[in-house]
Parts: structure tokens; C-alpha cells; sequence
């Protein structure tokens, strides 16, 4: 494992409030690490530190020499009287050919977009676009707040996917920001769990046992997290009570076909 990200004991402080209180972690290539919390848990500061757009804190920041990190925000906010269509953005990212941008489209799923207009992009078309231009500079590092935001469940299904697939093709970590577990606990290998300070970490399972995440998560996230684990793994006995009968509701639950972002 090599550690690309290593941050220790960092606080950041906003006059007499402190948002992060000695916050240590490390991200490892090839792992996607979902930061979890409530609203105004300092996840966004912890973004901004990670990107290096908050310098003012206290403690370390280690990165390794070159690092190259790629950032899909969590809203884009687009002039709407602006005409842009999807390879007009994408050229904004910087000096990159026609045939760059249309393979980085391609990987995410979304090369049919290149003439789109921005403005006309369903929620899970947009996260595309935005992780195809995180993508045209090759990251060591994906940093994604909150991707799934304005997208459907299978369009998160999908695109949690892809984000594992592309962890993958990359070799890249991903660090993953999101106020709540739900689907995103299958592709996750690491979960830290944040409230100003880290409540607690470690493999997704073991979180949501842990007393800290109950206190602020409740338990009723099990569920759904039964379903997407026996979607796509197909493991008949995960679920208590009839597998056919689970089988038979899932499917009701979760259309099998992709791409309805």
C-alpha cells in the first residue's frame, strides 16, 4: 500500500469555533475513503485542506511529490444565459485534443453528451461530465463532495460503479465525501466517520455498529445496505427470511437496467 495523503492531528479554527479538531488520516492508492457526517461537521473544510484551498490550520498535511488530484465539486453553478455545451466545458479544464476529451468521456459512459447543452444535463449526466474532467489529467487522487446529490438510486447505483470501476483502471484513490452511507457502502474500504473530530473509522460493516455513528445515523440505514449488497453479489442468504421472496422485492425496488440518470 503506498500512502498518497497523510494528514496529522490537523484543526482548522474560525474565530472562537473550532471545525476541525486534530483530524488525522491517511488516503492509500487504490482505496475509496468515504467521509461521512451531519451538515456543519467540517467536511467541506476538510475537502478545502485535503485540496489544498485551506491553508490556515494547524498540524501536517503530507502528500506525496506530485501528487495530482482531480475534483468534481458538489454543485456547479453555471451561468444560465451562457451558451456551453459539454466539450466547450471540458476545453475550459485546460490545453487537452478532441480525441482527450471524448476518451475521458467515454470512460465515465457519456460520450454521446460532446454536443449536449450544460444546461439540459439530468443530475447523473452532470456528475459524469464533471468526473470526465476530473479524469483528463490522469489524478493519483479523485476527490468527490457529495456525487451523488440530485441523482436517482439506480443513477447512483451506476455511478458508484463507475467510480469503482475507475478506481480500478487508474490505480487512484478516491476520497468521497457524503452525509450519509446508504448506497455507497459496497465500493467503500474505508469509512471515516466525522464530527469535527473523527467519532470513528474502519470498515464499513464495523461503522455502523459503532455507538458513535448510531448516536448520530440511528440504525435504519441496514436495510438498504442488505439490498444493494444482494443486488449486486447475488449471495441468496444475506437476507433474513425467504431469499426468493427478497429477490422478488428487490427487483421491484431496483430495475435492473442502468443508465436512467
Amino acid at each position: 500500500m503506498s500512502t498518497l495523503v497523510e494528514l496529522q492531528q490537523v484543526s482548522v479554527q474560525f474565530g472562537e469555533r473550532k471545525v476541525l479538531d486534530e483530524v488525522s488520516l491517511s488516503i492509500q492508492r487504490g482505496e475509496i475513503t468515504t467521509l461521512i457526517g451531519p451538515n456543519g461537521a467540517g467536511k467541506s473544510t476538510l475537502v478545502k485542506v485535503l485540496l489544498g484551498l485551506q491553508t490556515d490550520y494547524q498540524g501536517t498535511v503530507t502528500k506525496v511529490k506530485g501528487l495530482r488530484i482531480g475534483y468534481v465539486p458538489q454543485k456547479l453553478k453555471l451561468n444560465e444565459s451562457l451558451p456551453l455545451n459539454v466539450q466547450r466545458f471540458m476545453k475550459l479544464a485546460g490545453k487537452y485534443s478532441i480525441q482527450e476529451l471524448r476518451e475521458a468521456l467515454n470512460l465515465v459512459g457519456a460520450e454521446h453528451l460532446i454536443h449536449a447543452s450544460m444546461h439540459s444535463l439530468s443530475g447523473g449526466e452532470n456528475q459524469r461530465v464533471l468526473l470526465a474532467r476530473a479524469l483528463l489529467q490522469r489524478p493519483d487522487l479523485l476527490v468527490l463532495d457529495e456525487p451523488a446529490q440530485g441523482v436517482d438510486v439506480q443513477g447512483q447505483i451506476d455511478l458508484y460503479e463507475l467510480i469503482d470501476t475507475i478506481r480500478h483502471r487508474f490505480q487512484c484513490a478516491v476520497f468521497m465525501v457524503s452525509h450519509d452511507l446508504h448506497l455507497v457502502m459496497a465500493k467503500t474500504d474505508d469509512v471515516i466517520c466525522l464530527h469535527h473530530h473523527i467519532c470513528c473509522s474502519g470498515a464499513p460493516a464495523d461503522i455502523t455498529k459503532h455507538p458513535s455513528y448510531i448516536a448520530l445515523f440511528g440504525t435504519t440505514k441496514s436495510e438498504s445496505l442488505a439490498f444493494y449488497h444482494h443486488q449486486h453479489s447475488h449471495h441468496h442468504h444475506d437476507l433474513a427470511g425467504d431469499p426468493v421472496s427478497g429477490e422478488a422485492a428487490t427487483c421491484s425496488n431496483h430495475s435492473h437496467g442502468h443508465h436512467h440518470d
